[in-house]
């Protein structure tokens, strides 16, 4: 049995700079990507401004309206709350979400970050995957403190072999960041064992490796990153998806 899945900062549904709203092209691209699980960061929940300004705004939040028809089950997270508005991760699943909760690690209040913690039943006869959406702060001490309160919750939440995917964007410019979080979860980097993750940012010639995808308890099959055209044109971010093996 296999695992498709796919992270993606969709920039609240704004191409780079905020030229052209593309929620409806981010839909077609999402669907054409054929995976079950699906990771998002920056989802506008709500923003009232765009609604009055674009004729062609989704109605419903911007997690349901990607989800329809293909991932019957969602789950959002609201981080950041304003007058007109609110955004934050989602995670669409072709599979049940049996549980959901969203963590605040907000580090200052100028920048508000969750983690959106699910489980997922794949089958009735194996443990339900932990997946965990993140969208880390852009100071490397936030980004410490946060990955710190993703370990104590997985730690605590999740027994030693339960398998788990954790992605995201995790502005880490340096990659310094996820060596304490990969040793005290037992996860491996995706792209690359020796936790080297892929180029991603920005999407039209990636040169950062801010995105990831870490697992633990799934064999990785394969995985690439969607950068260039037509992507670059959604989002300032590339898409990563991987296919895992789900153990017998």
């Amino acid at each position: 049995m296999t695992l498709r899945i796919c992270t993606y900062n969709i920039h609240k549904g704004f191409s780079q700079f905020n030229r052209r709203m593309m929620v409806h092209e981010l839909r077609e691209r999402l669907r054409q990507l054929g995976t079950d699980i699906v990771f998002l960061q920056e989802v506008q929940g709500l923003h009232m401004g765009h609604a009055r300004r674009h004729a062609d705004w989704p109605s419903e939040p911007q997690h349901q309206f990607l989800a329809r028809d293909i991932w019957p089950s969602a789950a959002y997270g609201g981080n950041a709350i304003y007058d007109h508005g609110h955004h934050g991760n989602a995670i669409l699943s072709r599979y049940p979400i049996i549980s959901t909760h969203n963590q605040d690690v907000s580090d200052h209040r100028f920048e508000r970050r969750g983690l959106l913690h699910c489980e997922i039943r794949i089958a009735e006869n194996r443990p339900p995957v932990h997946a965990v959406c993140v969208h880390l702060g852009l100071f490397a001490g936030s980004r410490r403190r946060q990955m710190e309160a993703l370990a104590r919750r997985m730690i605590e939440l999740a027994p030693p072999d339960a398998p788990m995917i954790v992605a995201g964007d995790f502005n880490d410019w340096r990659n310094h960041a996820p060596r304490d979080l990969l040793s005290k979860l037992d996860l491996v980097e995706v792209f690359s064992p020796e936790g080297r993750p892929p180029r991603s940012y920005p999407s039209s010639f990636p040169m950062f490796r801010l995105d990831r995808i870490y697992v633990r308890g799934l064999t990785v099959e394969q995985c690439a990153v969607h950068c260039g055209p037509p992507w670059s044109r959604i989002s300032d971010h590339a898409a990563l998806t991987a296919e895992f093996r789900l153990p017998e």
